[in-house]
């Protein structure tokens, strides 16, 4: 009896590690910081772009985006972003799946108050506080490949601000800034709860989501 009560929690212990975040650097968050002064030249974001997220349980994973409703990010000496702002539109969310036939239904939850409550909050902000240059050091393990800085800013979901910070790719030319990121956020960390309870089974939705972004501006 013992051993088939050990192999069925094995079991299910596995089961559970299943389809977890996509390996990624994780973003270290802490309470909300003073936004970087503008120093420098604007350059305006894309509003072409938007930025994917996965959610992930042990059951699967979703793929969405949210498209960029506007930004700006400010340029020294044509070579040093010092500050910036993005603004994403919640309610362009959009599901992404190979298998499009739950879209909607999912679509329908996530706007609502269960996740990012869209009526009440129809957009999310990030807001950089500070860009400085990538160091590596034995503690620091950078999964993205070829990290140049690491960005810290105000991320507002919800109506909840923290202060986050990732490694990023970062690359300025004449009239051009083009900035690339993959990292792992704990949802919870801006009250989005639902369904974070490992007792739910194949029903629990893992805390960690995947954000990743590739965005370019320009003067």
């Amino acid at each position: 009896m013992k051993r088939i009560l050990s192999l069925s929690f094995a079991a299910s212990v596995i089961f559970v590690s299943c389809n977890s975040a996509p390996e990624a650097d994780k973003a270290a968050t802490e309470e909300q910081q003073l936004v970087a002064a503008a120093e420098g030249e604007t350059y305006k974001v894309d509003t072409t772009q938007a930025a994917q997220f996965i959610g992930t349980k042990p059951v699967g994973e979703h793929h969405g985006t949210f498209n960029v409703a506007e930004g700006e990010i400010f340029v020294k000496n044509d070579a040093i972003v010092t500050g910036g702002k993005l603004v994403f539109n919640i309610n362009s969310l959009k599901i992404i799946d190979k298998d499009t036939s739950g879209a909607a239904k999912l679509t329908g939850h996530l706007l609502s108050p269960d996740f990012f409550d869209a009526a009440n909050h129809p957009t999310a902000t990030f807001e950089i506080t500070a860009v400085e240059e990538y160091v590596a050091d034995s503690t620091n393990k950078i999964i993205l490949d070829g990290a140049t800085n690491t960005v810290k800013g105000n991320l507002t979901l919800k109506g909840v601000t923290k202060n986050v910070s990732f490694p990023a790719v970062i690359t300025v030319t004449p009239g051009t800034v083009t900035a690339r990121a993959n990292f792992n956020i704990n949802r919870t960390d801006w009250g989005l709860v639902y369904g974070n309870d490992q007792s739910l089974g194949d029903k629990f939705i893992r805390p960690e989501v995947n954000i990743s972004f590739s965005i370019t501006a320009s003067k």
